[in-house]
């Protein structure tokens, strides 16, 4: 026997009310979901599908809410041979094999089930349902009600009055509840005689063969006619014409049947239903699986919690005594003085604050400090002593502090015109470096995963219970700044024994003061040029529709895939993309194929429409993002790429085209601001192909950026065995492809796909390749040996990024977490040395008295804007700022560009 790591294995459940206990078909669930919802929805970054997994566990999670059970096990089948193969082994042979896609989630389930504390069951020889029937018979007989959810229907031969299935009508999001009465009504039949009318019926799913002519309603009508299968069986000259003979003929068949669709009650299981009582969740455990499994649906983890029992349970006693905080309400000219009482300590703060286009406000305040006492202050009441103090504390760098994401934090302040020095830890930030590839940095969410804490507050006077049910904003407030300086003294250890100790406190803290200054400066825009861009995306977007519905000769809606597919590949019976479960695909990459297979014009018609409709949208949020001020504020994601890249949000000014005529179009809406001069542009040329000859240590391709020639000429030259004259524009397309395909990890496959050239034709090319940079090859080969021993990557700086999934068995998740192993350094050392020459053109701009600044940072483009008369001298500083921030031995090589606005200050 098989028992999913039984935490607690015999729990009497406490209370008089009459338990209740929920029984769940794991594999039948579990499968439903799989067909239920589209994998392409349901998919990580490492390529695991986790449709089944979202769908059983939600259905799971909606189960436990509505029916409130008070004891819970999961069943699962061990394989298809059981005592009833024994007997007759043809029973399901008829069924295909599970896909592979489905086998990994099985047991991914089962992760999450052991981190609910669900206990599971699976015995060998034994399916799923027999374990259901053997726990359901002991539980009735002991007093419980019983639930079954299940989708096999012989499960309703289990249906008593104290015993209901709950049986999946619509994937697994509805389900209807079969009593005795409501098993009569479906098929004239007591539960009791149900397995009596499966045997007669036949199944299908389970092989099980019928006797020819013999329908549900003969079957039943037997049924009912003789009262019982044991007695048709005994009666059965009685039965009349034809179908009396086929009877007859397959009566072995039929007693067969009869024994295999018996459920088997007296499984030994060690265990009986007693022992199922449920227990809390381990939190921790459980959030770790659920950030690999990356589910971003709203509300999923909230529905998933809120079934957790602890979260009914008044005093949880497996949670220890709690924490206390001794918190205070500071009224004016309180301020100054309690920071005074506890200088020297390090505080951990927490804010309340609001945002409104580019610009804040904070309501209130919290400080905590380890020893307990803390206090809440609302900024608006603070008499001109305390503010002096207040602002002189932040400023002051000797004063440690611990933020949770200090971006925001200053950001807020600074609206207040205060500064902020001395943060000494930033807990989102060093959550994001010990583990980059959590969805989740929410406060409460790592306060559960490293202290095992849950974030209320207390009612108590004076006090801030951790683990009290008070939701006071400022109790709560208070739990949150002690919370931020636990995780910063857990995290602080985690962070030296990583090697990232450095990269948090030199580069990511230093950096965000950095991007919220740069937010809350934003770049000037000229609305009126964005007001007319959208207007002509907008007509380019009508023109698109009138040409497909001229095309076509009809109107149609193109943004239906269900229409496009009618229309492609019924009426014009144009070549069948890839199949998918709705039909066949209408995506971008599809279309693009399908212009190159025909000559219609539709096609490339939808194209245009879906460029200009993604135009459209973007000028328009670009619009709707400019504050009073005239300016855009963009937020900029300092923890969203696992490779440390920034990324930016309300707008995304990485969705602007860059190569594009329509991208520079918007691009020149960007433009200088009043008082300032122009605007400045600079990044590194070929910086990840640099890298990558650095890390390699590859001689040649050293020696091709040190000659001073092109690059791509030098390397296609060597490549292709001819004189740089006479490397021609294809040439160099292919090497470039292939210099920046490496350092992506591209594989020959995805080479031949970029080229437009056969698989074999790219593996040469490749091979080609390695003969004259082995450096290279053996950098490659290197990485992810050293990744799959270690389980990370490393960039220059020691950013880390883990893989897991190299030792996978799966090779769809092997794969890709190769290509990421090959990547990852590489873009990983590319954002961090952006990001050290943000922070030295910063600095240089500081001590040299410069009044230009630093607005965007984007596509590892830095966009300055300049104040009267200081170009030469910023030029210069950039060029020489970012050209120095890291030794390589393909030496950095920057690009700078100046204008009015963000398009004509390319370079």
């Amino acid at each position: 026997m098989s028992v999913g790591r039984h935490r607690i294995p015999c729990v009497a459940a406490k209370g008089s009310n009459r338990p209740r206990l929920l029984l769940l078909d794991g594999h039948s669930l579990a499968y439903r979901a799989f067909y239920a919802l589209p994998a392409e929805n349901f998919t990580t970054s490492t390529g695991q599908p986790t449709n089944a997994i979202y769908g059983f566990t939600s259905m799971l999670a909606n189960t436990l809410r509505d029916e409130a059970p008070t004891h819970l096990a999961v069943a699962f089948d061990v394989s298809r041979a059981t005592f009833r193969t024994e007997h007759f082994p043809d029973y399901k042979a008829n069924r295909k094999e599970s896909p592979d896609e489905f086998r990994g989630q099985v047991e991914l389930i089962g992760e999450l089930l052991d981190a609910m504390s669900v206990p599971r069951f699976a015995v060998a020889g034994f399916e799923a349902d027999d374990i259901i029937a053997t726990l359901a018979t002991a539980a009735a007989a002991d007093g419980f009600e019983v639930l079954i959810v299940t989708g096999d229907r012989d499960a309703l031969q289990l249906v008593t009055d104290d015993v209901t299935v709950l049986y999946p009508t619509r994937g697994v999001s509805e389900l209807t509840r079969f009593t005795p009465a409501k098993v009569e009504e479906k098929y004239g039949l007591t539960p009791g005689q149900y397995p009596d009318f499966a045997a007669l019926r036949g199944d299908p799913s389970d092989n099980l063969p019928g006797i020819p002519g013999v329908g549900e309603k003969t079957a039943a009508k037997w049924v009912k006619q003789f009262g019982s299968f044991a007695a048709l069986v005994d009666r059965a000259e009685e039965v009349k014409g034809k179908a009396g003979q086929n009877l007859r003929d397959h009566l072995e068949t039929v007693k067969l049947n009869r024994r295999l669709t018996e459920l088997v009650r007296d499984v030994e299981l060690g265990c009986g239903p007693e022992a199922l009582v449920r227990q809390p969740y381990d939190r921790p455990t459980l959030n770790v699986v659920l950030d690999a499994l990356e589910f971003r649906h709203p509300n999923f983890r909230e529905r998933i919690f809120a079934a957790d029992p602890a979260a009914a349970v008044e005093e949880a006693a497996d949670l220890g005594p709690g924490v206390a905080v001794e918190g205070r309400a500071l009224g004016a000219g309180e301020l100054a003085a309690w920071l005074d009482e506890h200088a020297g300590q390090v505080l951990g703060v927490a804010t309340l604050h609001t945002w409104a286009m580019g610009a804040g406000s904070v309501r209130e305040v919290a400080l905590a400090t380890a020893a307990g006492p803390a206090a809440w202050f609302d900024p608006s009441q603070l008499d001109e002593a305390d503010e002096r103090a207040w602002a002189a504390w932040l400023a002051d760098p000797a004063r440690p502090k611990a933020l949770h994401i200090a971006k925001h934090v200053m950001r807020a302040f600074a609206e207040h015109g205060w500064t902020v020095e001395g943060v000494t830890m930033d807990t989102a930030l060093a959550a994001y470096l010990i583990k980059p590839g959590r969805r989740s940095f929410a406060l409460d969410d790592l306060a559960v995963e490293y202290l095992g804490r849950e974030l209320r507050a207390a009612a108590a006077p004076g006090q801030v219970d951790l683990f009290a049910d008070e939701e006071a904003e400022t109790d709560a407030l208070m739990v949150q700044a002690r919370t931020v300086l636990d995780l910063a003294e857990t995290f602080s250890g985690r962070l030296e024994a990583d090697g990232a100790y450095a990269l948090m406190h030199d580069v990511e803290l230093p950096i965000s003061a950095l991007l919220a200054r740069m937010e809350r400066t934003g770049i000037a825009t000229d609305r009126a040029a964005l007001e007319a861009l959208e207007a002509q995306f907008g007509a380019e977007v009508q023109r698109a529709v009138q040409a497909a519905h001229d095309a076509v000769g009809h109107d149609f809606n193109l943004g239906s895939p269900k229409q496009l597919q009618e229309v492609l590949f019924g009426e014009l019976a144009l070549p069948k993309t890839k199949r998918i479960k709705t039909g066949y695909t209408t995506d971008a990459d599809s279309l693009t194929w399908l212009a190159g297979q025909t000559d219609h014009e539709l096609p490339l018609i939808l194209l245009r429409h879906r460029d200009q409709t993604k135009l459209r949208t973007t000028v328009q949020g670009l619009i709707k993002s400019v504050a009073p001020d005239g300016r855009i504020h963009t937020t900029f994601n300092q923890m969203v790429a696992a490779t440390g890249r920034l990324s930016s949000v309300d707008p995304n000014l990485q969705n602007i085209p860059v190569r594009t005529e329509e991208g520079r179009r918007i691009r020149r809406a960007f433009v200088v601001g009043e008082g300032h001069e122009s605007l400045l542009t600079a990044d590194y040329s070929q910086i990840e192909l640099r890298i990558m000859a650095h890390l390699s240590e590859d001689d040649s391709l050293v020696a091709a950026f040190t000659s001073g020639e092109d690059l791509h000429t030098t390397v296609g030259s060597q490549v292709f065995g001819v004189p740089p004259e006479q490397v021609d524009a294809e040439m160099r397309r292919k090497i470039k492809a292939m210099s920046y395909g490496l350092a992506y990890g591209l594989s020959a496959f995805g080479l031949s796909q970029q080229l437009g050239i056969g698989a074999d034709e790219a593996r040469k090319l490749m091979d080609t390749y390695f003969e004259r940079f082995g450096g290279i090859r053996d950098f490659l080969q290197r990485v992810v040996a050293e990744a799959r021993a270690t389980g990370y990557t490393e960039t220059l700086l020691g950013r880390r990024r883990y893989l897991p999934d190299l030792n996978s068995d799966n090779r769809q998740r092997r794969e890709m977490a190769e290509r990421m192993a090959l990547n990852a350094p590489i873009q990983g050392s590319a954002a961090d040395i952006v990001k050290i020459a943000m922070l030295r053109v910063d600095r240089a701009l500081t001590s040299q008295g410069l009044r230009s600044r630093m607005l965007l940072q984007v596509h590892d483009e830095i966009v300055l804007e300049l104040a009267p008369g200081e170009r030469d001298a910023v030029e210069a500083l950039v060029r020489a700022e970012m050209a120095g921030a890291y030794p390589l031995r393909a030496p950095l090589d920057v690009s700078i560009g100046v204008g009015p606005d963000w398009e004509t200050a390319a370079h």
